[in-house]
Order: structure tokens, then C-alpha cells, then sequence
């Protein structure tokens, strides 16, 4: 049995812990769910899949709360993600469901409370949230110079030492981790070391591949940790291949209707965002002169539709993205494989070190421009989408990459990564003296 606790709170969760375990029920394993709730835990049941309430349930608040936490991780910043009551809440539901259902494996993304309770269960733990941001990748120089640093000083630095610091530096922050490291050492289970902890499990699946990521299957499996990267002992990495969300979702008739137009059509899709930002977001990439198709997810933004501005829910990106001719988006993996497999060129808006990787990897392939989150409200964003849309080679560049994950299913190769580790534990624990 293989269980799946993916954080609601963000749609390419959902998206991949709903994918892998359709790839892992289709090779006849059992799978089950379990969910605090969150903007997007209805696409689990609407998935076919009976989900597990977990204690306590998330509210607006804690998620807000949440979110917060993860834009405060920084060098000299961090905050709680929970409260203390709410942590020892979520790991003992989340014991209780490991036992009952007897899992063999937790799947997660960055339900952080799995870091717990899969060592006070005694089950190991396959994390796919990290995406490429992992040690490996960092080790080896990948991650680029950000374009939004934790610290705007940071941009007075020389290159290189900016360059150092983007791939070193958050292998040395501890401020994420203290919190789960105090409740670790109440249960009496290893410590997290250090917030690239919060990036790996026992298997760390790597979702893309290594001709686009630029480290081959070889350097990412067999790199052994060294200064400043610290692990926990036996974590793992393996290749997947790229899992970005396929939702089950139809494309409504007026979206249809819009795509169908004569004019090009600009799509607005970014996730987990504030309100004020999305809104700033619209109003410049509306500035084009183009049409613009919004996917407003959990916030209304019905007041600023109009004959060229058409506001929608949750799309299914996957459908709407090759029919659209840029995009804005945030910078989170999902959404950039998205716009890869597309052929779309998009301007990404990353927040973090994770998300200025993953733009990075569609801009060393000539589709994407990277630029802040901070200049929305400036004539930089709409400039940047009207390069897309009158200079050519961005367009092309797209369309070459999308080449690179057609016919790549990166959901069955997860399942069958998942499987192979799993065989490989059982073999050697069976060769362990008793």
C-alpha cells in the first residue's frame, strides 16, 4: 500500500500526487489519500480517488499562514508553519492513517508534518515537491544568479559571489527546519538538516530530464554529499521525467469561444499568488494591447473582464496552454513544464530559489524571459510579454523544446521509479542480518 499526503494548498501538488497514483493503480498497487483539505483537495476525490480527512482540518487562515511561512524562508528570515498544537495534531492524524492503512511508502509534496510522522511510523518517505531544486543540482552550479533575492543587496555582489551564493546558500539556512527539528526531538527521530532537507525524502524524485535540466542520470545518482550540503542518511535521487498537471477538467465553451479568436491571446496562470499581485499582474500584460485569458483559481477578479479580458476558475493549463501565444506565470515547475510541452513562450515571476531554477531551465532554452515578481507594477512586465509576441525567436525556441517531452510520460516513470526502490529496499533488507 502506498499513501499519498499531498499539501492542498497548491494545485501542482494535487496535480502529480493524483497522476502517480493513477500510473501506480494502473500496475495494480493499492494507493490511498489522505488530506487536511485545502483550496485544492476536491480535484482528489473528483480524480476518482476516496481521500482520508485528516485532523486538523486546514482553514483559510493556516493556509494563508502557510503560505506566508514559505515566503519568509530566507537567510536571515523564517517563521513557523504551523502552530506547535497544530503540528503534533497533523503528525499523530498522520500516524494513526500510515498504521491503519499500513502503508509501505508516503508520498508527499511539502506537507511538512510527513517529515514526522513517517519516522515515528517507520516508513520511509518519496518526496517529488523539490522538483530540480535539490543538492545534486546545486552542487553542481545550476541554479542561476536570482532576479528576486532574499536580500536586494545581494545584487551588488560580483556575479560569481552571487552565482555561489544562489546554489550554496540554501544549504546553509537552518531557521525552516527549527521548528520540525524541536517536535523531532520531542518523538525521538532524526533531525532535518538544514532547509535542502525539505527538499529530499528517503526517494527524491528529480521530475525533468537530464538533457533539459543539464546533469545527466549518472551525476545526479551516484553525487555523494559534501560541504555545506547535509542529508539525512540513505536519501536518495532519481530521474522522472517531467509531471505537470493533467486535469480532468473540461474547457468551458466561452474559454473555447475566446481561444478561438482571430487576435493572439496572452494567459495569466499563476498559482498560490496574493490578489493585489495577480490583479497588478493583469493590468500590465493587459497594457499589450493583446487578449487575455485569466485563470483567477481561488480569487474573483470578475470586475476586471471585458470584451478582450476573459476571467476564469482552474483551467486545465495542459489544454489551454498550446492554444495560447505567451503566458505569465509564477515559476513553479508544473507550470513551466506546462508551457515546455506547449511550445508557449512565458515571461516567469519567481519568488524563490526553486522558482528562479525552474524559468532558468526554459531560459537557457530561448523561450522564456525571467524578470521579478517586484516589477509587475512597471512597464517592465509589458514590455517583456510584447517581446514574446513580436520577436520570432521565442516562439521557435518553444516550440523546439516542446520536442524534448514529447511522448515522455513522467507519471509512469515515476511509478516504476517508485517500484524498482522499493524492490531494491526489500532485497537489501532481506540480505541484512537479523
Amino acid at each position: 500500500m502506498i499513501l499519498l499526503l499531498p499539501h492542498a494548498l497548491f494545485l501542482s501538488e494535487v496535480s502529480r500526487a493524483v497522476q502517480i497514483a493513477m500510473a501506480l493503480r494502473d500496475r495494480g498497487i493499492p494507493v490511498a489519500f489522505g488530506s487536511r483539505g485545502g483550496s485544492y483537495a476536491h480535484l482528489i476525490e473528483a480524480a476518482g480517488f476516496p481521500v482520508s480527512r485528516l485532523e486538523p482540518g486546514l482553514t483559510p487562515e493556516m493556509e494563508q499562514s502557510f503560505l506566508e511561512a514559505i515566503l519568509a524562508m530566507g537567510p536571515r528570515t523564517s517563521r513557523d508553519f504551523y502552530t506547535d498544537t497544530e503540528l503534533v495534531a497533523a503528525v499523530d492524524a498522520e500516524v494513526a492513517l500510515i498504521q491503519e492503512v499500513r502503508a509501505d511508502l508516503v508520498i508527499t509534496g511539502f506537507t511538512l508534518s510527513a517529515y514526522l510522522s513517517t519516522r515515528v511510523a517507520g516508513v520511509p518517505l518519496a518526496t517529488d515537491h523539490g522538483g530540480s531544486f535539490v543538492p545534486p543540482v546545486l552542487a553542481h552550479g545550476l541554479c542561476p544568479v536570482a532576479v528576486n533575492p532574499p536580500d536586494p543587496n545581494l545584487a551588488k555582489l560580483p556575479h560569481r559571489v552571487q552565482h555561489w551564493i544562489a546554489n550554496r546558500a540554501p544549504a546553509l539556512i537552518r531557521g525552516p527546519v527549527a521548528q520540525l527539528n524541536r517536535h523531532a526531538a520531542q518523538r525521538g527521530v532524526d533531525p532535518l538538516p538544514r532547509l535542502l532537507g525539505l527538499m529530499c525524502g528517503d526517494l527524491t524524485l528529480v521530475t525533468d530530464l537530464p538533457a533539459v535540466l543539464g546533469l545527466s542520470e549518472h551525476e545526479l545518482e551516484r553525487w555523494e554529499p559534501r560541504w555545506p550540503f547535509r542529508l539525512r542518511p540513505g536519501t536518495t535521487f532519481r530521474f522522472t521525467g517531467p509531471l505537470f498537471a493533467h486535469l480532468d477538467l473540461p474547457v468551458p465553451p466561452a474559454v473555447d469561444e475566446f481561444l478561438d479568436g482571430d487576435d493572439p491571446v496572452v494567459y495569466v496562470a499563476p498559482t498560490s499568488v496574493s490578489e493585489p499581485l495577480l490583479r497588478s499582474i493583469v493590468e500590465r500584460t493587459r497594457e499589450t494591447g493583446h487578449r487575455v485569458l485569466v485563470a483567477a483559481t481561488v480569487h474573483d477578479l470578475t470586475d476586471l473582464a471585458d470584451d478582450r479580458t476573459l476571467v476564469c476558475g482552474i483551467l486545465p493549463n495542459h489544454e489551454v496552454m498550446p492554444r495560447v501565444a505567451a503566458a505569465v506565470i509564477m515559476g513553479g515547475q508544473g507550470s513551466v513544464q506546462t508551457a515546455i510541452a506547449s511550445g508557449t513562450p512565458f515571461v516567469g515571476l519567481p519568488y524563490h530559489g526553486e522558482q528562479e531554477l525552474n524559468v532558468a531551465v526554459a531560459e537557457r532554452l530561448g523561450m522564456a524571459i525571467r524578470m521579478s515578481p517586484g516589477e509587475v507594477t512597471t512597464p517592465a512586465l509589458t514590455d517583456a510579454v510584447a517581446r514574446l509576441l513580436t520577436q520570432p525567436r521565442y516562439g521557435a525556441a518553444a516550440r523546439s523544446a516542446a520536442g524534448l517531452y514529447a511522448d515522455v510520460d513522467g507519471a509512469a516513470l515515476a511509478a516504476d521509479v517508485i517500484l524498482a526502490w522499493l524492490a531494491e529496499r526489500a532485497a537489501e533488507r532481506a540480505k541484512a542480518p537479523a
